[in-house]
């Protein structure tokens, strides 16, 4: 299996902007789709945007479409989530996630096999 962490979170003002990193080891990252999920207090995880294997296509969640984009650097055996436009709702634990089952972008928390420890966002008004 994929070992993830994930790294970049923090504290950042409402309108700022924030990078997370999904750093992958082992050689086969390019066999798994990638997915950000995020998990507020008292929320249940919720899906946020997803890569292919490839990283050709892409889905983002209707709450951060034109805000959040995801990216990944194959060579660097990397998923980024380049997040702008942040809001207070934006507030919470945010964890990658890889699936070898899906070749395309997937958003079913429920279908991927590895998960990060998570890195912490706080968005302040």
């Amino acid at each position: 299996q994929v070992q993830l962490v994930e790294s970049g979170g923090g504290l950042a003002q409402a309108g700022g902007s924030l990078r997370l990193s999904c750093a992958a080891s082992g050689r086969t990252f390019s066999n798994y789709a990638i997915g950000w999920f995020r998990q507020a207090p008292g929320k249940e995880r919720e899906f946020v945007a997803a890569i292919s294997r490839s990283g050709a296509d892409t889905y983002h969640a209707d709450s951060v479409k034109g805000r959040f984009t995801i990216s990944r650097e194959i060579t660097k055996y990397t998923v980024y989530l380049q997040m702008n436009s942040l809001k207070p709702e934006d507030t919470a634990v945010y964890y990658c996630a890889a699936t070898w089952r899906q070749r395309g972008v997937e958003y079913d928390l429920r279908k991927y096999d590895s998960w990060g420890q998570g890195t912490q966002v706080t968005v302040s008004s």
